[in-house]
This record gives C-alpha cells, sequence and structure tokens, in this order.
C-alpha cells in the first residue's frame, strides 16, 4: 500500500467513533501521526490503542475557552508540526425552531463553527511559518484542513441550529481557502448525508453523549431510520469507512488544485433545497 501521507502530522476532532474513527485509521494506514481528538478520553486511548500507527491522544471539551489553543500545542509539542486538520467533532441538539432555546442555539454554533475556527486559529501561524520556510528553500508543500459540514446546509427540519452552524463553517471553509491559499493550505469542506454512526442512528437510550456531565441523546426516530433507503439511490447511509474516504482524498496530494469547496458526500440522496 502506497503512504501517501507518510509522516503528516494530523489532527482529527471527533476521532473516537464513527467517521473521525475511519479518517484517522486510513491517515494511520497510510503513514500520518494522528492525534486522536475527542472529549471521551476512554475511548479515545482505546482507539489510539487499536489502530496501527503512530498516534497521541487529546481528551477535552473543545468548546471550553483555551481548549482549542491547548490541541495546538500538544500537537506541536510532540511532533513540532502540523500538516493536517480535520474538523470533525459535533453533535445535534434538535428542536422546532419556535421552541429552540437560545442555549440550544448557542451550543450548536459553538461546537460546529466557533471550535473549528478557534483550532485552525491556533494552528495558521504553525502552518504558514512552516510554509515560508518551505518556500524560501524552493519548495511546494500543500498542508490540509478539511471542515466536516452536512448536507443540512441546504435545510433540515427540527435542526436549525445545526444547519445554520453548518452554513458557517462551509462560509468559514471558503473564506479560508482565499485568505491561506497563498501559503498553500487547501480548506475543503465534505457535506455528508445519512451515515451510519451514533447521530444517524437509531435513539435509544444507550445512544448518548456524555459531557460534562450531561447526557444528550443521540440518533433518530424509527420513522427516520425507515425512510433513509428511500432517499438514497443505494438503498442505505454509507458506512463511516465510505465517508472517511472522502475526507482523506481532501488530505493528500491527490486535492493539491481542489480549493474552497463543498463537496457534498451523499450517495445522490434527496436532501432540502439547493446550496
Amino acid at each position: 500500500m502506497e503512504r501517501i501521507v507518510e509522516g503528516r502530522v494530523s489532527i482529527v476532532t471527533g476521532a473516537a467513533r464513527g467517521i473521525g474513527r475511519a479518517t484517522a485509521e486510513l491517515l494511520c494506514q497510510h503513514g500520518a501521526r494522528v492525534v486522536i481528538c475527542d472529549a471521551d478520553r476512554e475511548a479515545a486511548e482505546r482507539t489510539a490503542r487499536e489502530l496501527e500507527g503512530e498516534t497521541m491522544v487529546f481528551a477535552g471539551d473543545l468548546v471550553q475557552p483555551g481548549m482549542a489553543e491547548a490541541l495546538i500545542e500538544a500537537t506541536m509539542d510532540r511532533w513540532n508540526a502540523i500538516d493536517i486538520i480535520v474538523n470533525n467533532a459535533g453533535y445535534v441538539l434538535n428542536a422546532r425552531a419556535e421552541r429552540m432555546t437560545d442555549e440550544e442555539w448557542d451550543r450548536m454554533l459553538a461546537i460546529h463553527a466557533t471550535v473549528p475556527f478557534r483550532i485552525l486559529r491556533a494552528a495558521a501561524p504553525h502552518m504558514i511559518k512552516a510554509a515560508q520556510a518551505e518556500r524560501a528553500a524552493g519548495r511546494e508543500v500543500f498542508r490540509k484542513i478539511v471542515n466536516v459540514a452536512s448536507t443540512a446546509v441546504m435545510g433540515s427540519v427540527r435542526q436549525a441550529n445545526y444547519a445554520a452552524a453548518k452554513a458557517a463553517l462551509v462560509g468559514l471553509t471558503k473564506s479560508l481557502a482565499k485568505e491561506w491559499g497563498e501559503h498553500l493550505i487547501n480548506v475543503n469542506a465534505v457535506g455528508f448525508g445519512s451515515v451510519d454512526t451514533r447521530l444517524g442512528g437509531l435513539r435509544s437510550e444507550d445512544n448518548v453523549l456524555e459531557l460534562g456531565g450531561e447526557r444528550i441523546q443521540l440518533g433518530l426516530s424509527q420513522k427516520a431510520v425507515d425512510s433513509i433507503p428511500a432517499s438514497v439511490p443505494f438503498g442505505r447511509p454509507a458506512t463511516p469507512a465510505e465517508a472517511a474516504g472522502a475526507i482523506f482524498m481532501l488530505c493528500t496530494p491527490w486535492s493539491n488544485w481542489v480549493n474552497g469547496q463543498l463537496l457534498m458526500v451523499n450517495g445522490g440522496q434527496v436532501y432540502g433545497m439547493s446550496a
């Protein structure tokens, strides 16, 4: 197997499970050094043990002040480089818009838009400094940022907060692609449809996210789960590995001339209004 990202220092948030874990696994398989970042320390450490490759764990709630900056500092302390960042961490707090609280709105903007911004803001000086040194030496080295968005940017019932946050993330993606292109930093987003993860699976008592002592219900109603096959030409949701493949492509030299794009990865799923 060609190790196409050999030695590249990569940060993946929300990496203990699902799409994040599958992305970390692909990066490890192809030679990257991977920071497994997740709010669940136990799950993150388990993932790090199970992956074949060089990893480190960073555990914590990235919404808390200083945590995004601490993630970047820990990565630099360990490997003195940052080449790839995948902003994947997130969850949902669903409610009808007229019943949605300010807290439910603010929390979605925080985890899906503000946290990626803080991470990228903290990482930028290190990535730009490395790019400037490489350019002075006559070399071109592209670095990669992939922000995980959603087909919800086209509109999603009971998810006005989530959809707005993901739309903000897409706007951030396109703006940074223009700002940082001169430093050979590719900034792209992927918009996933239905994926077989905790968020896209069936709602149950066991399907919860524990965050800061709070238990957040994840998953969909039986009716919503049952409707997925008919909305996807392939007749099923994506696996985490299938979703991660698109992220991985955007982390490799194959994507050097892809910049500022929202790549819809939904299997042709019929969803919402055009973006």
